[in-house]
């Protein structure tokens, strides 16, 4: 009952638009077949705007503006030229299509003035003309798309609901239904053939999707594939060949229709056929059968989507190969190895010679330089197959990998064939690292770092065949992508460096894991001269790319690529060949070849290269700080491990920095310049720390006397970058100067003022008068921020120098304070050890002579952070004096206290009035 209601309710709603419509278009012909005769005869109109609009209907005039289709073909244009346009379907948008167009009449009057036929819309359209051209729009949406959309589907579920009400009604057999059905699917395409051929044309603009020919097509191929299925899968009266084949003609043929009736019909075709498989059902099924009829599907879709450019159509292709071959690998009990190849190979194949041929048979321009997006797809796949022949168990054991290694090889093959296909490299590249990081045993790598037992099993099987399996890929990929990136170079660096990055990685990748795999991870000579060749390969190759440029020797990225990969492999080999001292030592010195080779060749990577092997020295020290482990370390001061693992890569960078800033200079010259100062107060702070801790630095807590030395090391390190600075400007040696010093501000705000402050932790003072930890603590830092500040006056910002003044001044002031406490306390000084009537007077005379001398230094320096520290000295003295003294003296120190306070502060008085007159006699 519902669907006869929709049935009712459709042949109404029909019958009315395709009445309207009738009526409208019977209209418009008549009145544009007089504008036509017009434009024919030559006549001019009485007015060119107005008189266009006499006698025509309000919906022509709404509708004719800006452009006017004539009944004929013929446009009349808002400037008056006349041009043909024959407005065809995405079906028929074809290469014979522009003959067809290029065949129609075109209106040429004698005089351009009588060209003013258009019916013009106004700039601003009225609140009625809108509305009346929205709801043409609708009306005609509704009688040109949707009925004929609608016309399409009703016929196909017709097709289904006759064979359904015969089934129900008993009226035929099943044969006769089916046959039936069948006679009704080719009546629906020849239809959509006759109609086709008989010059059908879509009559109105923008309603090429509602192309009859093509909906009936579809209706017709949807009724025989499902006669098909019903004849085999619901009767049984054709066996699991004859229905396979007669869906695969099917499915086919419709992709093959769809170049004359458009993508929608090739979609519907590529479903067809992609699911044909599963609903054929079979007792002994044939995996050849499943991939020939796969291969002819590819091929017959390829064909058409590149006679069209449909890359989706292409796409959608490779997804349904793709998907089926991974599902028979993952279902199949015993899984035919040769059709997978045979499959995976025939995918490579029609994209390279059916799919891609029409680039490199045309010639066409950029073809070269772009990628092809849709060979992501077959890339994946294969990429995907060849990794379940080499890591999975039940392949690997057979012995299967080669066959995934000669799909990657493939893959490389046509890209190198079609360089529009570069995503195959990827694709390749990215299986091939994949595989060998499977290989490597995890507790190679640190099994706590990756949270697995010692005992853990690596996740893809290693053996011989996987070694030389490893190599050959290996020399596959190095050949491959410095040969490419060589044919590349001039024309198109992005694509050549891409090879470039894909011939270096996978063997460094391959030659790492087979390390890790079946080498000495402490010292292994038999990876480590294969590692030395890698480096000088990759080396001569970059230069022999690097040749091929234009401008020759440029550096590019392909460039950069390759002299990356022979720093990493020369860093490979350092591991391989020599043990953790010497590795350091010798990666640190290596920072002097690529800025050496600066000195021949201005590439920009020689320089970052330089810049890498700083990062492996510090990121070797930050891995183990003693250079050759703790239990190796000699507990010698100063010769020792420490020394050159630190010192010898500072000189190295030095030097790389140093040779830079005369060549090429730029950044890598200002990272050099910082690694070199880095490392150089690392020496210095481990050896302290070597010494202070019986050879041993890496357990106790920092003590105050070290704590000392390292502020004086940050110290010295500022005056020495700020030196350097004033010789060979820098902004690294600029800024690194005032980070020093700002660095040492801190540590002596928190760490000698606060953390390790004898007040606080009673840390013994030593029992030397003078020479003890108070003098090395505080006044040394406190002379050395002096003298700092003294020298940076000038040179940096007046914000730093007030700060090193500042802090040198509270150093003095708390030497001087503590060695009062020591002076009465003895080697012991902990603030709660009490405080006497003498040692309270000698704090506020201190503070007041410290005071007094702060002024004087103000004055003679021309300092005002002195002069203030001063006023803020005494001004503390005075509050002691009144808060504390008051109550805690008693006799004759209290009154000695006043007594100096008052005297200090009229001496104060006097010489300020003194300054003040002087100044204003100068001013005069």
């Amino acid at each position: 009952m519902f669907f006869s209601l929709i049935a009712i309710a459709a042949v109404i709603a029909l019958f009315v638009i395709v009445s309207r419509q009738q009526n409208r278009i019977a209209l418009v012909e008549r009145e544009l077949g007089v504008l036509r005769g017009l434009v024919q005869s030559g006549a001019s109109l009485p007015a060119p705007k107005a008189a266009a609009h006499q006698g025509l209907s309000e919906e022509v005039k709404v509708a004719a503006s800006p452009v006017a289709p004539l009944a004929d073909g013929t446009t009349i244009t808002e400037e008056g030229v006349a041009t043909p346009e024959v407005v065809e379907s995405e079906a028929e948008a074809g290469p014979w299509t522009k003959a067809q167009a290029a065949g129609g009449r075109s209106a040429e009057p004698s005089e351009p003035a009588q060209l003013q036929l258009v019916a013009e819309a106004p700039a601003a359209e009225t609140p009625t003309a809108a509305k009346v051209a929205r709801q043409t729009d609708v009306e005609t949406a509704l009688g040109t798309r949707w009925a004929v959309w609608v016309g399409g589907i009703a016929l196909a579920l017709g097709g289904l609901f006759l064979i359904r009400y015969t089934i129900e009604a008993g009226i035929f057999g099943p044969g006769v239904r089916l046959t039936m059905a069948g006679i009704l699917g080719l009546a629906l395409i020849g239809g959509a053939e006759f109609i086709r051929r008989t010059g059908f044309k879509v009559p109105v603009q923008g309603a090429a999707g509602a192309y009859i020919p093509s909906i009936l097509t579809a209706a017709g191929a949807f009724i025989l594939f499902g006669t098909v299925y019903a004849a085999h899968g619901i009767y049984g009266f054709i066996g699991p060949a004859t229905a396979f084949a007669l869906l695969g003609v099917i499915g086919v043929g419709t992709i093959v229709a769809s170049l004359v009736h458009g993508l929608a019909l090739a979609g519907i075709g590529l479903v067809g056929a992609m699911v044909t498989p599963s609903l054929v059902a079979s007792q002994a099924p044939n995996p050849w059968a499943l991939f020939v009829y796969l291969a002819i599907v590819l091929a017959a879709s390829a064909a058409t989507a590149r006679f069209r450019d449909w890359k989706a159509l292409m796409a959608a292709a490779f997804v349904g190969t793709g998907v089926w071959t991974i599902l028979y690998m993952v279902d199949a009990p015993d899984v035919n190895l040769a059709a997978v190849l045979f499959i995976s190979l025939a995918t490579l194949a029609v994209l390279a010679f059916v799919w891609l041929g029409l680039f490199m048979v045309t010639g066409r321009e950029g073809a070269a330089r772009g990628f092809d997006w849709p060979s992501i797809v077959p890339g994946f796949f294969i990429a995907l197959t060849a990794m379940g022949l080499s890591v999975d168990p039940a392949f690997a054991s057979a012995g299967d990998a080669l066959h995934g290694a000669v799909l990657l090889a493939a893959l490389v093959g046509v890209a190198l064939y079609r360089p529009r296909a570069l995503p195959l490299v990827f694709a390749a590249g990215i299986a091939a690292v994949l595989i060998y990081l499977g290989i490597i045993p995890p507790a190679t790598i640190g099994a706590d770092a990756l949270d697995v037992g010692l005992d853990a099993q690596p996740l893809a099987s290693s053996d011989a065949l996987t070694f030389r399996i490893g190599i050959a890929l290996g020399l596959v990929f190095l050949a491959a992508g410095f040969w490419a990136a060589r044919r590349f170079a001039a024309t198109a660096s992005t694509r050549a460096a891409c090879w470039a990055a894909w011939g270096v990685i996978p063997p460094l990748v391959v030659l790492t894991a087979l390390w890790l795999t079946f080498g000495d991870i402490d010292r292994d000579l038999g990876y480590a001269l294969p590692a030395l060749l890698l480096m000088l390969v990759f080396a001569v190759g970059g230069e022999w790319i690097a040749r091929a440029e234009q401008p020759p020797l440029a550096g590019g990225p392909a460039v950069s690529f390759a002299l990356g990969g022979a720093g990493v492999a020369g860093l490979l080999m350092l591991h391989m060949a020599f043990g953790s001292g010497w590795t350091t030592v010798l990666l640190g010195a290596a920072a002097i070849l690529p800025a050496l080779a600066t000195r021949w060749r201005s590439y920009p990577a020689l320089g970052w290269i330089a810049v890498g092997a700083a990062v492996a020295v510090l990121g070797r020290v930050a891995f183990d700080p003693t250079i050759v482990g703790a239990e190796f370390l000699s507990r010698t001061p100063v010769f020792n491990w420490l020394l050159p693992g630190y010192g010898v890569p500072a000189l190295a960078f030095g030097f790389a920095a140093w040779q830079l800033a005369r060549t090429t200079s730029g950044r890598p010259r200002l990272a050099m310049e910082a690694a070199s100062a880095l490392f150089a107060l690392l020496t210095i702070a481990m050896l302290v720390r070597h010494a202070m801790h019986g050879g041993v630095i890496d357990i106790g807590a920092v003590t105050l006397a070290e704590q000392a030395i390292y502020t004086l090391i940050a110290l010295g390190a500022g005056a020495i970058l700020v030196a350097i600075d004033m010789r060979s400007p820098s902004s690294v040696l600029r800024y690194g100067s005032i980070a020093a010093g700002v660095i040492s501000a801190g540590l002596i705000a928190i760490q000698h003022f606060v953390v390790l402050n004898p007040l606080l932790t009673d840390e013994s003072t030593g029992t030397i008068p003078v020479f003890n930890l108070l003098f090395l603590a505080y006044l040394l830092p406190a002379i050395a921020a002096g003298a700092l500040a003294l020298y940076v006056r000038d040179k940096r910002p007046r914000w730093y120098a007030a700060m090193l003044a500042l802090i040198a001044a509270l150093l003095a002031f708390a030497y001087a304070t503590l060695s009062v406490r020591r002076l009465f306390k003895g080697e012991f000084i902990a603030l709660w050890s009490g405080l006497g009537q003498l040692e309270t007077y000698t704090y506020s005379a201190l503070w007041l002579v410290i005071g007094v001398a702060l002024l004087t230094a103000g004055v003679w320096l021309k300092s005002q952070v002195l002069r203030i520290a001063s006023a803020v000295l005494i001004a503390v003295a005075v509050v002691k004096v009144f808060l504390f003294d008051m109550s805690e003296l008693e006799g004759v120190l209290r009154a000695l206290s006043f007594i100096g306070l008052g005297a200090v502060l009229i001496g104060i008085g006097l010489f300020y009035q003194r300054l003040l007159t002087r100044a204003a006699r100068d001013a005069k």
